[in-house]
């Protein structure tokens, strides 16, 4: 007999241990590592996470990639997570994370804002509150990638709308954990 496989999409969507969650916690399951050309995806059919495709384009991720457990974007995936990191973690790494902005885009399926968060456990990075406050270097590397990832792919496209602070991450996150309540049934922490 095999053992189970455990099921990455329902990772509690707060930290562990937390009897009232702020509203900026969230947990993320990192899919993709900051520095990676390989696009990673979970597969909920095998309960883990498989290579999707390699990125074309010269480029690689300027942060950890992966999605926020518990919620469900407009396109039918969970909502997409940047997580800004010193040194790139792992797929399937759980990263407790400070939501501070959103990154507004779009791709061949139509709308696909991502959140960004800096891990609660690093230093370097749990210092900043808002998009605002990350360095410009890095928005500006977060902006290229997502404008030119997809170029040499004949039948993708992205296009990029800017960013939004904190509060509208949150109210995209409320959005998404309501439809994944809409969609399951089951509420999201």
């Amino acid at each position: 007999m095999e053992p189970p496989v455990a099921d990455l999409r329902s990772v509690p969507g707060g930290q562990q241990g937390s009897d009232e969650l702020s509203a900026l916690d969230l947990t993320c399951v990192v899919e993709i590592p900051k520095g990676s050309r390989n696009k990673y995806e979970y597969d909920p059919l095998l309960g883990g996470i498989k290579l999707d495709r390699f990125i074309s384009a010269s480029v690689v991720y300027p942060t950890d990639y992966g999605y926020v457990p518990g919620t469900l974007a407009p396109d039918g995936d969970p909502l997409d997570a940047l997580v800004c990191v010193s040194e790139p973690t792992f797929p399937g790494c759980i990263v407790p994370a400070k939501v501070v902005g959103l990154f507004k885009m779009a791709d061949e399926n139509g709308d696909d804002d991502h959140v960004l968060c800096v891990p609660r456990s690093d230093p370097g990075w749990n210092v900043f509150e808002d998009v605002d406050d990350l360095p410009t270097q890095l928005r500006a590397e977060i902006t290229h990638f997502f404008t030119v990832y997809k170029d040499l792919d004949h039948d993708r496209h992205s296009e990029v709308k800017g960013w939004a602070g904190r509060d509208a991450a949150i109210e995209t996150i409320e959005q998404a954990r309501q439809r994944f309540l809409d969609a399951t049934g089951v509420a999201s922490a």
